[in-house]
């Protein structure tokens, strides 16, 4: 059977890994040599920052409609669904694209686990707009593979 947490669990767990995608994608813009991709990461860094931020401000209490109580018993087994491999210094590009693909895959599809167990009002629509950037950053991650792993020729 899995483990049971409460909400503030959920909220501390999603906010450590906010933080550890801020520092994921400050460690990849630097490990890229490509501009695009730096300049991506340093902005999906500052992103996931926001999210931090926003998730603070809920389990601080500071948004009302639609919250659950902080000891709300809630079961999302986000340790399986958030897990990355470790991050290795002779990673090819696009073996890191793939690895931030799946981060935001898996971030997309924990504020929507989320979300479903909110009652619609403010909490909710907030889970869901993480849910929804989430989902875009995972996109514009999978556009920039492409480009890498199916570079354009000459030929067309």
């Amino acid at each position: 059977m899995a483990e049971k947490t409460t909400l503030k669990t959920v909220l501390d767990k999603a906010i450590q890994k906010e933080i550890e995608a801020q520092d994921l994608y400050r460690c990849l813009s630097r490990m890229v040599v490509e501009d695009s991709a730096r300049d991506m990461f340093l902005e999906l860094s500052k992103v996931e920052k926001k999210h931090e931020n926003l998730l603070r401000k809920y389990a601080r209490g500071k948004l009302r409609e639609g919250a659950l109580k902080s000891d709300h018993v809630l079961d999302y087994r986000i340790a399986e669904k958030l897990e990355q491999p470790p991050i290795k210094s002779d990673m090819k590009l696009g073996d890191i694209l793939l690895l931030a693909a799946n981060r935001e895959k898996a971030s997309h599809e924990f504020y929507i686990s989320l979300a479903a167990a909110h009652l619609p009002g403010e909490i909710k629509k907030l889970l869901e707009e993480l849910a929804s950037q989430e989902l875009e950053h995972k996109h514009r991650v999978e556009d920039l593979y492409t480009e890498v792993a199916f570079p354009q020729t000459a030929g067309g």
